[in-house]
């Protein structure tokens, strides 16, 4: 008598920070190649929306709430996953938060902020799934660290600070898993056109700063195409590379700054200068991107809306319109 062969298990992706933009990219990224799927982050309403959008391009999927910065919640969700999913054989950490702005207007909150989602964010969820896989012998983690977590990117201090954490904890904990079947990669984009610009936070001279953070997010030569650089990301982490440096960009400052570290600190400073000052935190308050867009002028408002163009398409594919 023969015995018919069991059907293969159809692989699970844990996708953290998927409501919207990068994150939503890369869990229809992974389910377009035959991935079951689990999406996460805080806002409930936004997840209904990806959801959605998932589902209508056929995929398998389910949503749960989660703030990434919360170990016990990050614990409690794993173990659901895995009690009523199944095995989770691809994690992928993409929370983060955007704040844009000088020093004199950061606060120690700013600081706090970006650190619980993007550094504890990553270490949360490592820490939760590597356990399981280890024991499993295999499994896949990445971790979506950034251009500014390899060169310190002026007027983006707290963002810089906790993605620089990223990578020391992404690349160490793929040295700590060594031998065991689960690989982790440390991803670092650069700037792409996922409409981000509409939801980052703005200090000091919010205008001003918005003004040159926006057409950096979203001019082709600077900003990557979103959906190409998701598949790049999924491309690596399947494949368990040690890195994904994503646009030349990213490339040429990584090596400049280890060949040239002074040179390149140099360089960063005279950028800096260029850049807007603004008054300190405690006279003015932190505000999105879209928030800002509507108090300019009609006129400078007119120019935005055009030069971003791109970004905005990307915005409403994306689900980073703004709330409300």
């Amino acid at each position: 008598m023969t015995t018919a062969p069991q059907a293969a298990v159809t692989p699970l992706a844990l996708v953290a920070g998927a409501s919207r933009g990068l994150g939503l990219l890369i869990a229809r990224e992974l389910g377009r190649r035959g991935h079951r799927l689990v999406i996460c982050a805080r806002s409930a309403a936004e997840l209904d929306v990806a959801r959605a959008t998932l589902a209508a391009d056929g995929l398998d999927v389910r949503s749960a709430v989660c703030d990434v910065a919360d170990a016990d919640a990050v614990d409690s969700l794993v173990a659901s996953v895995e009690q009523q999913d199944g095995p989770i054989d691809v994690a992928v950490l993409v929370a983060g938060v955007i704040q844009v702005g000088p020093l004199a207007s950061l606060t120690r909150d700013h600081f706090r902020e970006a650190i619980d989602i993007m550094l504890w964010g990553p270490i949360n969820l490592g820490l939760a799934v590597s356990g399981p896989m280890k024991s499993r012998g295999y499994g896949r983690i990445g971790v979506i660290t950034s251009i500014g977590g390899l060169v310190p990117v002026p007027h983006l201090l707290p963002y810089s600070t906790a993605k620089f954490g990223a990578v020391g904890f992404s690349a160490g904990l793929r040295s700590e898993l060594a031998g065991t079947g689960v690989k982790v990669t440390t991803v670092a984009p650069g700037l792409m056109r996922t409409g981000s610009h509409l939801r980052a936070e703005f200090t000091g001279n919010q205008a001003a700063e918005y003004s040159w953070f926006a057409p950096s997010a979203t001019f082709p030569v600077l900003a990557m195409n979103p959906e190409k650089a998701a598949a790049r990301i999924v491309d690596g982490v399947l494949a368990g590379r040690a890195y994904v440096l994503l646009s030349v960009l990213t490339k040429v400052a990584s090596r400049v700054n280890g060949l040239a570290p002074s040179t390149t600190s140099g360089l960063l400073g005279l950028a800096a200068r260029f850049l807007p000052s603004g008054p300190p935190a405690r006279s003015t308050t932190t505000s999105q991107g879209h928030e800002v867009e509507a108090r300019l002028k009609p006129l400078p408002a007119a120019a935005m809306k055009v030069i971003t163009l791109l970004g905005r398409s990307s915005a409403r594919r994306l689900n980073q319109h703004p709330p409300g």
